[in-house]
């Protein structure tokens, strides 16, 4: 019986730490942060600033292909 204890014990155990380490890797923290805080100011500017620079430089592939296929015709 106590082994079987000892078994459940240390599964709960890491599966709470597994989801712990996984949800600081998975958003690209340390392993030890608190997984529940709000990203701050400096993260949340650098996520904005990527998606923009990522649409931009889709909106500038179009229109680089647009103009090529009317530089085409």
């Amino acid at each position: 019986m106590k082994a079987l204890r000892n078994l459940v014990f240390g599964l709960v155990l890491g599966l709470v730490l597994g989801l712990w380490f996984g949800v600081n890797i998975g958003k690209d923290r340390p392993l030890l942060s608190n997984p529940f805080a709000e990203p701050e100011l400096e993260e949340k500017v650098k996520r904005a600033g990527g998606q923009i620079l990522r649409k931009g430089g889709e909106a500038l592939e179009k229109g680089g292909k647009a103009l090529q296929e009317k530089a085409g015709d």
